[in-house]
């Protein structure tokens, strides 16, 4: 293949430093001597505002194709004509049982046009939009990949997917994946349920990682802990709220014992203030802290100030029963033990990591607070749970040791007589 067309456009169609998968991807195909382009678009002026700072240190370039914001990060009348298209393409499949492919998410049309100007060798879908994207792509003779970062028709709560187009969702990812010279999944459990699904080969499994090179910059401060002879609880997300766990979390609270004190990170909207309040028991208030994002080159260091990681994923949808979250890896890799639901998912790191990793099941808090105890009052045993599962992040759930595969997976996509 002629070196001018080993270029790869990676289609996101979201802010850069929302989505670090996209960034270590990137960043690795792009070190192995392929010409990267991300296509994103921008959404939030404060992410935004990320992205200008964080795209120029890359091995890559980041375009963002269209967005909602003008000049001064207010929203502009070009982006409130998209807000328009995807609300009508949303409410059509909510009351009509439209498949709208605008309910999918912003500026489709926008990404598909970028996308054409560019020769590429491969374009990678990272997105329910860049799946709509691939397929026309493929229509002209285009080589396509995709990276289902989630299992996009099987996620989120009941009131969310009446607003999904299930049905287009579905279409797509089954053609994206039969047409994909590339395709890459979270875990070994989603690679067989699609491919079970779909009736395709297994895409190759790549882990959320994160490189161990990133704990050489660990600052060691203690920016979060308030007692450092408390024995500390960790969890983190983007966004803070019902359905990700946090319920088991402060339900199980009374039964916990010794000193122990609770750190969840995560932009908290005004609306769910109240449910957090009325969640933690009032004895606890002064023990459970509440901590904003940080940028992902800090996050590292914040987990890494803490004892155990709570990785308290839902057994359903199956995407949150399938996946591996970057969350119970970046707790390895950090150098806590963990406490986690026992999903599909979990289930396959701790396969790696018997002695890290502590397991109960989701929605039983009285089986979590036995789990958080055994750890908590027993320094022994926390100090075995945390070295195994830094052991485990160094051998095996690090991005030195996943990113391999994923170049050979493109390798093996720009050799192949497919469509390009």
């Amino acid at each position: 293949m002629p070196s001018r067309v080993r270029k790869v456009v990676i289609l996101n169609g979201n802010h850069l430093c929302h989505n670090p998968r996209v960034i270590k991807e990137a960043d690795c195909l792009a070190a192995a001597g392929f010409d990267v382009e991300v296509l994103g678009g921008w959404l939030d002026t404060g992410l935004a505002a990320r992205d200008r700072a964080l795209a120029p240190l890359q091995r890559f370039r980041f375009t963002p194709v269209f967005s909602l914001l003008d000049d001064e990060g207010r929203a502009s009348l070009h982006g409130k004509l998209l807000s328009g298209e995807r609300w009508l393409g949303m409410q059509s499949t909510r009351w009509l049982g439209l498949q709208s492919p605008f309910a999918l998410g912003y500026g489709m049309r926008a990404l598909l046009a970028a996308a054409r100007s560019r020769e590429a060798g491969l374009y990678i879908a990272h997105s329910e939009p860049a799946l709509w994207v691939v397929g026309r792509l493929a229509d002209e003779g285009r080589r396509i990949g995709v990276d289902m970062e989630d299992w996009f028709s099987q996620d989120l709560m009941p009131k969310a997917r009446s607003v999904r187009p299930l049905g287009l969702l579905r279409e797509l990812e089954a053609r994206t994946l039969r047409l994909a010279a590339h395709s890459t999944c979270t875990s070994q459990a989603m690679s067989v349920a699609l491919a079970e699904a779909y009736g395709v080969e297994t895409p190759r499994a790549i882990y959320n990682a994160f490189r161990w090179s990133d704990r050489e910059g660990l600052d060691n401060r203690l920016d979060d802990r308030r007692d450092r002879s408390s024995v500390s609880l960790h969890w983190f997300s983007q966004s803070i709220g019902p359905g990700r766990g946090l319920e088991d979390l402060f339900a199980c609270l009374p039964l916990l014992h010794g000193q122990v004190e609770i750190h969840i990170r995560g932009s908290l909207w005004s609306g769910h203030k109240a449910w957090l309040k009325n969640l933690v028991p009032a004895a606890w208030r002064d023990r459970v802290h509440v901590h904003p994002v940080v940028a992902n080159d800090a996050l590292l260091s914040r987990i890494a100030e803490h004892d155990i990681g709570l990785s308290l994923e839902p057994d359903s949808p199956p995407n949150k029963n399938l996946t591996v979250s970057n969350k119970i890896l970046q707790y390895a890799q950090a150098g806590l033990a963990i406490v986690a639901s026992a999903t599909t998912g979990n289930s396959e790191v701790a396969s790696k990591i018997p002695v890290g990793v502590r397991f109960y099941a989701p929605g039983n808090s009285k089986a979590l607070a036995a789990q958080v105890n055994s750890l908590a009052v027993n320094a022994g045993e926390l100090a075995r749970a945390k070295s195994a599962c830094l052991s485990a992040a160094k051998a095996v759930f690090c991005w030195e040791k996943v990113a391999p595969d994923l170049v050979a997976s493109v390798e093996r996509a720009f050799a192949s007589s497919g469509k390009r």
